[in-house]
């Protein structure tokens, strides 16, 4: 009788693991996701924190966030899922796209091929710089110099 028990406490054991398994894995995503999305109600607050009294769309949305786990979807269709619904300001971060990229590389490569632009050309422009040729100091130009400084004085 007790080796019978034993037998049969055996997989429900294993049941019970797998089942507690899987909830902290469900649990670990609710927290991640819920990290990463914003509350709509525009108290600017991460979605899983929002703590302010008598909040119209958190609840709500925390509960289509477990729905959305418990359906099993990723946790990128899950996102997509709530930027389409609500819009792209549900997400504390943006989503990493083509788009999102190109917007955060171009603006810097642009600015440094425009600095190095800007050197090459002052660089060029200061070697095609022509030199002065010398004052010579003749008594001409000393005499004129001599005349004008006595009449512009006051």
């Amino acid at each position: 009788m007790r080796q019978f028990m034993r037998l049969a406490l055996l997989p429900l054991l294993i049941v019970l693991g797998v089942v507690t398994l899987g909830s902290a894995d469900t649990e670990a995503r609710y927290n991640d996701l819920g990290h990463k999305m914003m509350c709509v109600c525009g108290c600017s607050q991460i979605l899983i924190e929002c703590n302010h009294v008598g909040c119209p769309d958190s609840d709500r949305m925390l509960a289509e966030l477990r729905s959305a786990i418990a359906g099993g979807g990723t946790n990128d269709a899950i996102l997509t899922a709530f930027q389409d619904k609500y819009g792209p300001t549900v997400l504390a971060a943006p989503m990493l796209t083509k788009f999102n990229i190109v917007a955060w590389v171009v603006p810097p490569a642009l600015l440094v091929l425009g600095l190095a632009g800007t050197f090459m050309l002052v660089k060029k422009w200061r070697l095609r710089a022509a030199t002065m040729p010398a004052v010579e100091d003749d008594a001409v130009s000393n005499e004129l110099r001599e005349r004008i400084r006595k009449e512009t004085e006051v």
